[in-house]
């Protein structure tokens, strides 16, 4: 599998995949439909796109920080059938990854025995009430449910996995109301800040799509041979075939770290996570992807620190003003660019950093952009890129963190 990875674009008879035929033709389908049209707004895939067809029933949104489903169930599902539904709407959201409502970790993240929940209890309450009228008081509970990641100390638990830790806590509304968006700006010396920059070049950087950036933890579906996921230390380890040393992936030359200082106190980010940055491209089409860190420091088990995911996007820079139209780009000329991450309820605590890390691949999380310009899945050609991101008053790019009071 790692061997045609290596080899995109996904072509139709050349793998193993042809004795799947209704599979391949989904997957080569998919791989080559990249505007926002009638493919992706199909009912079984948009519940936006088809609110007033869904009946009016009582719903329960249920999803995690590093699930995959993340962003449709707590960002659009569950606010879209609030406004336009009277049935009961609940919502809850753990520190989990896709699939494992009952664990009390994500990836390398432990977050402490409170974290897991007895999900067939909650099933079978919601069923009783609402499919056997059962008076149980469901219909009382908080309309939201969030599991706030943080407050641990990061030493190494008896399992070798890193303490988060964390609590749950009742919300009327997601994302919460009194969540203030706060930007903070990044800077030409690595600094992530709450001034706005002045006036400096921007940072330019190489990206060749045949050495993409490892992905390293994350929201995806399954684990398996292609990436780890859930909360990752962004460390690259021999045992991970994208890796080819063991150097921190903040130690690449394609990879722009800018992080706050150490913490003075502690700082709760609960709700959507939204970059905003100014780019160019020597290319016609390539790619921006934006991660946010927890930058935990120095202990006795972890003498080099941590350094763990919280969120990360991409955004392919023909699809920067519409998702429905692809444009691409005039090498050289600085646009904007929107990068919205998967949602988050974390706390970083005193001592610790906020870090942006901005590149142009995340790979295998997503496919790497051959920079050509080319159909997508349909290339044959590929291009190293120069890309900037620029950090000045005229050009402020930014991450918009929702700071909880």
């Amino acid at each position: 599998m790692t061997d045609y990875l290596k080899a995109l674009p996904f072509r139709p008879g050349t793998s193993p995949l042809r004795l799947a035929p209704d599979y391949e033709n989904w997957l080569v389908e998919a791989m080559n439909q990249g505007d926002y049209d009638a493919f992706w707004k199909d009912s079984g895939i948009d519940v936006v796109q088809h609110v007033a067809e869904y009946k009016d029933v009582p719903v329960y949104h249920v999803s995690g920080w590093y699930d995959s489903w993340g962003t449709p169930v707590a960002n659009l599902n569950y606010p879209t059938l609030v406004k336009a539904k009277k049935s009961p709407q609940r919502l809850i959201m753990g520190p989990r990854t896709h699939g494992g409502q009952t664990s009390s970790f994500a990836g390398q993240a432990e977050f402490g025995p409170d974290a897991a929940i007895a999900f067939n209890d909650l099933r079978l309450r919601w069923f009783d009430r609402w499919l056997k009228g059962i008076e149980n008081g469901v219909e009382r509970d908080a309309p939201v449910r969030l599991f706030v990641m943080g407050g641990g100390d990061a030493h190494k638990t008896p399992q070798g996995r890193i303490f988060v830790g964390g609590h749950w806590r009742d919300e009327r509304e997601w994302p919460p109301a009194r969540a203030r968006s706060t930007p903070f700006y990044i800077h030409a010396n690595g600094r992530l800040s709450n001034t706005l920059p002045t006036a400096t070049p921007p940072t330019r950087y190489t990206f060749d799509p045949r050495h993409p950036v490892p992905a390293i933890g994350g929201n995806v579906s399954s684990e398996g041979v292609l990436m780890p996921r859930g909360a990752q230390d962004q460390q690259c380890r021999k045992e991970l075939w994208t890796c080819t040393d063991t150097r921190p992936l903040a130690a690449r030359n394609d990879v722009l770290v800018f992080q706050t200082e150490p913490l003075e106190r502690p700082v709760e980010v609960a709700g959507r996570l939204i970059v905003k940055l100014w780019i160019s491209s020597s290319a016609p089409d390539t790619d921006f992807t934006a991660k946010l860190v927890d930058v935990y420091p120095p202990n006795r088990d972890f003498p080099a620190g941590v350094e763990l995911n919280v969120g990360d996007s991409i955004v392919r820079a023909r699809y920067r003003d519409s998702l429905e139209k692809a444009t691409l780009m005039t090498p050289g000329q600085a646009c904007p660019v929107t990068i919205e991450m998967y949602p988050a309820s974390l706390v970083y605590g005193k001592g610790r950093r906020i870090r942006l890390d901005i590149s142009s691949s995340n790979f295998p999380r997503f496919d790497a952009n051959p920079n050509t310009g080319e159909p997508l899945n349909q290339n044959r050609l590929w291009a190293i890129a120069e890309n900037a991101v620029f950090h000045d008053p005229a050009h402020p790019s930014h991450i918009l963190l929702p700071v909880m009071p």
